[in-house]
């Protein structure tokens, strides 16, 4: 697997699915996803209003960085590195970046600082 060319069609992927599963069903608030493929961003995104309270919320931001995927915010139920796994990515190469440095050690993941 070349993972300059297969982690960022992956991930766009993989959110694209997920930003399609979870439009918000209320037509106030976008549900979108956010690339920036050349610096290696991936934001999935609410935006919008309700009862007069801007919603401003991101999901999911992962990137690539290092030729791994640092998943920075990520509230999914079981978490977008399960779904990189599934996808046949090794843990190695997944930082759970929105732990501290410190922490990584304990997890299953890659520990790059």
């Amino acid at each position: 697997m070349d993972k300059l060319i297969e982690y960022p069609q992956l991930i766009k992927r993989i959110l694209t699915e997920y930003v399609e599963l979870c439009r918000h069903p209320q037509p106030e608030i976008e549900t979108f996803l956010i690339t920036d493929e050349q610096n290696g961003h991936y934001i999935w995104m609410n935006l919008g209003w309700e009862k007069g309270d801007r919603i401003t919320g991101m999901t999911v931001y992962v990137r690539i960085r290092d030729r791994k995927f640092w998943i920075e915010e990520d509230w999914t139920e079981d978490g977008i590195a399960t779904d990189l796994v599934r996808a046949g990515v090794p843990k190695e190469d997944i930082v759970l970046a929105f732990h501290e440095p410190g922490m990584r050690q304990y997890t299953d993941f890659a520990v790059a600082s």
